[in-house]
């Protein structure tokens, strides 16, 4: 009985000096979680996921592209870009859409970014390389692009800016409008109709980043994101 008892308060006590009774155990990264009924149903558009998506055993079906009324409809899913083929800037050139997530981190419980996609250049494949400005639902935003591998263009960190709107709270609405554009010798993101970053295009366009800012342009979104998408346009500077 000594024995059975002292086994029985050596159990109680590892229990309750356990970190994990009466607390939630450390937070895991969130990975992307299928779509059920994903796939790519606007004409002409094509996709492709992050490299570290499909290492993950993730494909271009867990995310869906819609579009109806000329508006397009996105849930993520694994990390994706998406382009139309037919949609080609060159030169001088601003290209810009609405974002508008409805239900504010409404698959997942942080925020995630979506945003501009231009120089998009061998897309859909192993040596594609283009620049993304995305916004977030809680002021900040990132500049970053592929060449294939990720690189940064903004800072590590999601940046803040006063013009990039907050939502009000999860499941609440929040809309961006957000511009990418070449003017001369730099990159400019613009969101709401300020430029929240500027860079050297020379700092940009170099090995291992883009090959040219003269390429696709098209749309980005996170993982386990949902949003819509209106006013795609591309003008000439």
């Amino acid at each position: 009985m000594r024995l059975v008892y002292g086994s029985a308060m050596a159990v109680a006590f590892a229990l309750c000096t356990s970190p994990f009774v009466g607390a939630q155990a450390p937070a895991q990264p969130d990975g992307a979680v299928a779509v059920k009924d994903g796939g790519i149903f606007a004409k002409g558009w094509q996709g492709k996921i992050d490299a570290q998506e499909e290492k993950a055993g993730q494909v271009l079906n867990n995310a869906r592209l819609g579009e109806k009324s000329g508006v397009l409809e996105v849930r993520t899913g694994p990390a994706v870009t998406y382009w139309n083929p037919a949609n080609k800037a060159a030169g001088n050139y601003t290209v810009k859409a609405t974002f508008t997530e409805s239900n504010y981190m409404g698959l997942n419980d942080h925020p995630h970014p979506y945003g501009i996609v231009i120089g998009g250049n061998d897309l859909g494949t192993a040596d594609q390389s283009y620049i993304y400005c995305s916004a977030y639902g809680n002021g900040t935003f990132i500049l970053r692009g592929m060449g294939p591998a990720p690189f940064q263009v903004s800072a590590r960190k999601p940046e803040p800016n006063a013009a990039i709107h907050k939502a009000a709270g999860k499941g609440s609405a929040v809309t961006q409008e957000i511009a990418l554009s070449v003017r001369g010798d730099k990159i400019e993101c613009a969101i709401n109709g300020t430029v929240v970053g500027s860079y050297d295009k020379a700092a940009v366009v170099t090995a291992g980043k883009l090959k040219s800012t003269d390429g696709v342009y098209g749309i980005r979104f996170a993982h386990n994101t949902e949003a819509t998408v209106t006013g795609l346009t591309m003008t000439k500077q």
